[in-house]
């Protein structure tokens, strides 16, 4: 899967009634399923269920068991409450008649209203660095297995980080990251239903590697168990173009009792504030066997 088409033919899912969905599985380089695609596909299910009127402002969610990749995801929308500005969706992902991630919407009218954002961080641009594919070209022969095997997936997404990530590093490194990302093959005659579903989706990678960032003399992807245990998201303002480039602001705030917690912000080529992340995770150095 390396194209935008084929993420969006992922999230759509398969409707088996006014309520229920059905969605599959790719791989993005681990064993189970990547939380951005239940997000996305959840998305996707509570937006089939709202007056076309109304825009999605912001998610909150909760990973509750490991996805299977190989068994279908069933998803159930509940109507929660249908307002005259703002309508409430709650979602629940099933495989094995057992509840793997639930999802809480809010979509509202289009108003107007008071307008202010905070600014975008002063970074190179994007056309003066590597993406973590070319990255990747230059260091696979020196990575461990682990991380070899999830920047070798093909992406609908690129990537590239600000500053040039030491892979192999032994020195603590700063509680932030800046990533410049963009859509491949998006057409800018995108909706902003489907945008939004692929934005969640894109916003779900980077941000508890950046958690390691304040331990990365001693810990890293292959040898920390990572997963996310919720997951927020709140949508601000549409980009004039889907087909430029975003920039992924991350900051991680605490890290404690084998958790990290890590908020984004997501701003448009242009500047413009699109929108907010927060995360928790698993953050458990992994037990090694025998």
């Amino acid at each position: 899967m390396n194209t935008t088409k084929e993420l969006i033919d992922l999230i759509e899912l398969k409707q088996i009634n006014n309520h229920n969905f059905e969605g599959k599985s790719i791989s993005v380089g681990s064993a189970n399923v990547f939380g951005g695609q239940v997000l996305a596909q959840a998305l996707n299910a509570a937006s089939r269920t709202v007056p076309e009127d109304r825009v999605c402002h912001s998610i909150h969610a909760y990973f509750i068991l490991r996805g299977d990749l190989e068994k279908p995801i069933h998803y159930r929308v509940q109507r929660v409450r249908d307002g005259g500005s703002f309508t409430t969706r709650y979602v629940t992902a099933e495989q094995d008649d057992k509840s793997i991630f639930v999802l809480a919407g809010s979509f509202q009218i289009r108003e107007k209203g008071y307008e202010f954002q905070g600014k975008m961080p002063v970074v190179p641009g994007p056309e003066s660095v590597l993406s973590l594919a070319e990255i990747y070209e230059q260091t696979k022969n020196f990575l461990p297995e682990k991380l070899k095997r999830f920047l070798s997936k093909e992406r609908p997404v690129t990537f590239k980080p600000t500053v040039l990530p030491d892979l192999l590093g032994k020195s603590d490194l700063p509680p932030n990251q800046n990533i410049w990302f963009r859509f491949n093959e998006v057409s800018d005659n995108l909706g902003i239903q489907h945008f939004q579903e692929v934005l969640a989706y894109a916003s779900d990678y980077n941000l508890l590697p950046t958690a390691l960032h304040p331990h990365a003399s001693k810990a890293n992807p292959a040898n920390t168990m990572l997963a996310s245990l919720d997951h927020a998201m709140w949508f601000h303002r549409e980009p004039e173009k889907f087909s430029d480039w975003f920039l992924y602001n991350i900051d991680v705030q605490s890290n404690s009792n084998a958790r990290g917690l890590v908020t984004g912000k997501i701003f448009s080529q242009d500047g413009k504030l699109i929108a907010s992340v927060a995360q928790e995770g698993l953050i458990r150095e992994a037990i090694k066997k025998g």
